[in-house]
């Protein structure tokens, strides 16, 4: 007797199910053009803003949620460490996001076509957000106490004058996208992979959520808006069953079937559901349950 190893593989991608490069390419790249137009359309809301700022500032407090400035503090005991933070912040937030999609696309398409989804949702109720709840980020309070670490150790990727920033709308604090997407990018990766080091992913969000506080570009508040915002997303919008069937979340687990010889006029049991058992005749008439092994097929 022998033993076949029977275990599901890592599919490849149904080609079928992945879209037109070139549309999806005009699609995502109008989504993003459409997204930053609304920014754009948002800034100028200058008084409003601060005063949002001081609501915002004022609930975390009666929240008893920690101060901004201790995190801050942290940064600020290494110049290289606030640097790389500030690098973080400038330089991951888009590539990663359009890494994880480009990745998705080729090897997971059905993963893919739900994360455009969610992040094109959550996206767009960040916008409504900005649109309707302009708000100054904690940089720009003097409540705050907290140090603009971009324009002091740099980079930066927002204009000195935030009135005259061409290249962003330095009022659009809340939600924080940054946190949002890297969320997503995390569960994302998380749902189309199987290694047993996927769930390291998470410190992603983790990273940029200690960035994007940090750098005092962002309140605690904006993060938490982020993640509810996201979980609606997710909640509306379920991953496809076929999906985490193409990643093995459905499959049966590993096992081993014998391999054994048929015995002149014997038949194989036909296969059968998990632990049911077939008749199995042998060669003087008689019938003998033969259990098939979990999740195997055959016996060949």
């Amino acid at each position: 007797m022998t033993y076949t190893r029977t275990e599901p593989t890592d599919q490849e991608p149904d080609i079928r199910a992945r879209p037109p490069l070139v549309r999806e390419f005009l699609l995502v790249a109008g989504l993003f053009l459409a997204y930053k137009i609304g920014r754009r359309a948002a800034n100028g809301h200058v008084e409003e803003a601060f005063r949002n700022a001081g609501n915002v500032w004022d609930l975390e407090r009666a929240l008893h949620l920690p101060g901004e400035g201790a995190l801050q503090g942290l940064l600020l005991h290494s110049q290289p460490l606030i640097h790389a933070a500030n690098t973080y912040y400038a330089a991951v937030h888009f590539p990663a996001t359009a890494l994880f999609l480009v990745w998705l696309y080729w090897r997971r398409p059905l993963h893919y076509l739900w994360s455009r989804r969610v992040l094109a949702a959550l996206t767009g109720a960040a916008l409504a957000l900005h649109l309707l709840f302009p708000l100054a980020p904690p940089r720009m309070l003097p409540a705050a106490g907290l140090i603009d670490t971009g324009q002091v150790y740099g980079p930066t990727v927002y204009g000195a004058t935030p009135a005259t920033d061409t290249m962003a709308n330095q009022f659009a604090a809340m939600p924080s996208l940054h946190v949002g997407w890297a969320v997503m990018v995390a569960v994302g990766l998380i749902a189309a992979t199987r290694s047993r080091w996927r769930w390291l992913w998470l410190l992603h969000p983790a990273i940029t959520l200690f960035v994007v506080v940090g750098t005092a570009n962002h309140y605690w508040l904006d993060a938490i808006v982020a993640a509810a915002l996201l979980a609606v997303a997710l909640a509306a919008l379920r991953l496809p069953r076929a999906a985490r069937s193409a990643t093995g979340a459905d499959a049966v687990p590993e096992t081993y079937a014998p391999e054994t010889a048929a015995a002149p006029g014997t038949e194989t049991p036909a296969r059968t559901s998990v632990g049911t058992e077939t008749p199995a005749r042998t060669s003087v008439g008689t019938e003998t349950p033969a259990r098939t092994p979990v999740g195997t097929g055959a016996v060949r």
